[in-house]
C-alpha cells in the first residue's frame, strides 16, 4: 500500500503549506498594524482581528487537533467573540502560531484510517480528511477578513506575493 502513503503524504503536505501560507499572512498584517487596532470591529455586525484570531485557534483546536486526536472538545466557541481585549498582537500571534503547529503535527500523525472514519464535530459529520480541508479553508477564509480589514485600516497594500511573478503561465 506504499502508494496510498503517497497520496496522504501529498496531502497532509499540503494542508500544511496552506496552513503556513495564511499563517505568514496573518503575520505581515500584525506586523503593519498598531497595537490599538486589533480588538477594533469595522461595524458591529463584524468582529476585531483580535476576535478572529481566537475563533482560528478554537476552531483548528476542535476540529483539527481535538477530533483528529480523540481528545475531549473543550471549545468555548462563544467567549472568542466575547473577548474585547486582554492580549496582545504579539500573544495573539504565538498562541495561533502554537495551535498551527499542533494541527499540523496532528494531521501528519493521523493514521490513514482515522482520516476516512467519520466523525462528528459541531453537528457536522465529516472524515478526518474533511475535519483537515475544513480547518484549511476556514484559516484562509479568516486570512482574508484580516488582510482586507489591515488593507481598510492602512489604505496600503500587503504584498503577501512581493517578488513573486503572479502572471507567470502555468507549466506543465
Amino acid at each position: 500500500m506504499a502508494s496510498d502513503n503517497i497520496f496522504k503524504d501529498e496531502f497532509i503536505q499540503n494542508a500544511c503549506y496552506r496552513m503556513d501560507e495564511s499563517l505568514r499572512m496573518i503575520k505581515i498584517c500584525l506586523d503593519k498594524l498598531e497595537e490599538t487596532v486589533v480588538w477594533q470591529k469595522p461595524n458591529a455586525s463584524s468582529n476585531s482581528i483580535g476576535n478572529l484570531i481566537l475563533h482560528l485557534c478554537g476552531n483548528i483546536t476542535q476540529y483539527g487537533i481535538a477530533s483528529l486526536e480523540g481528545l475531549e472538545d473543550n471549545r468555548n466557541r462563544d467567549k472568542e467573540f466575547e473577548t474585547l481585549s486582554g492580549y496582545s498582537k504579539q500573544e495573539l500571534f504565538l498562541k495561533l502560531k502554537e495551535t498551527v503547529e499542533k494541527a499540523k503535527a496532528s494531521f501528519s500523525n493521523t493514521p490513514e484510517n482515522e482520516l476516512i472514519r467519520k466523525r462528528e464535530v459541531q453537528g457536522f459529520k465529516f472524515s478526518g480528511i474533511g475535519n483537515i480541508l475544513h480547518v484549511v479553508e476556514h484559516f484562509s477564509y479568516h486570512t482574508g477578513q484580516i488582510a482586507l480589514w489591515t488593507k481598510l485600516l492602512n489604505n496600503t497594500g500587503l504584498g503577501f506575493y512581493d517578488g513573486v511573478n503572479l502572471n507567470a503561465k502555468n507549466k506543465n
